[in-house]
């Protein structure tokens, strides 16, 4: 029986390698995905937020840290390379954007719907 024992040692070794390298993709496809649902959501309440903060420059200015801070979140657990940078990326831009009064709290509504655009179209091809 001992060269038996031997045998399946060597055998479970492999399949625990196995095993782990197939939960790594799956974990792997489930960032991707969770990112893919995430990141849209954040930016869809951006959108439906600001449009109600035009008149207040410093909730405005705090509901983009917000979202820059949630962005910065997907972009950690992004899998996927594109996704990663262009959350990052829309993050960076989300905060460094100041709003001091209402005529800047317009022109960051214009700018974060812009850049906002052209995130989810990133977010969009990397996803599909």
């Amino acid at each position: 029986m001992h060269p038996l024992k031997s045998r399946l040692v060597p055998l479970a070794a492999f399949a625990a390698f196995v095993l782990a390298a197939g939960c790594a993709e799956v974990n792997s496809t489930i960032d991707k995905t969770q990112a893919c649902l995430e990141a849209p959501k954040i930016v869809a309440d951006l959108g439906a937020e600001i449009t109600k903060l035009k008149d207040d420059p410093q909730a405005l200015e705090k509901a983009l840290d917000d979202a820059a801070g949630k962005l910065n979140g997907v972009a950690d657990k992004a899998a996927n390379t594109t996704l990663k940078e262009a959350s990052d990326s829309l993050a960076s831009t989300l905060a460094g954007i100041n709003v001091t009064d209402v005529n800047g709290a317009v022109d960051a509504i214009q700018k974060v719907g812009t850049d906002s655009a052209a995130y989810l179209e990133k977010v969009a091809q990397a996803c599909s």
